[in-house]
């Protein structure tokens, strides 16, 4: 909710300079809309460890892996790309 209202561009890499923006608002509804997806594909990733049955965790923790390098690659190919000056 934070990302969508904000007036500034919300940068990606905590520790990196952010780019100029060209369109602020639209790059961060785009931002918003792919934290909210990471964060439903988290919760999905985690809803077989409370199963309490150890064959899951495998599952579990290689979706994690793959989201993560989902989330950066959408990131970097599709946002950034185009909403780069």
């Amino acid at each position: 909710v934070y990302i969508w209202f904000s007036k500034k561009a919300i940068g990606f890499w905590g520790n990196k300079k952010m780019f100029e923006v060209t369109d602020i608002k639209k790059y961060n509804h785009a931002m918003s809309k792919l934290y909210v997806a990471n964060g439903i594909v988290w919760i999905l990733l985690g809803l077989p460890l409370i199963s309490g049955d150890s064959k899951w965790i495998l599952l579990s923790a290689a979706g994690s892996v793959m989201e993560t390098i989902v989330f950066i690659a959408v990131y970097s190919l599709a946002i950034r790309k185009k909403y780069k000056k």
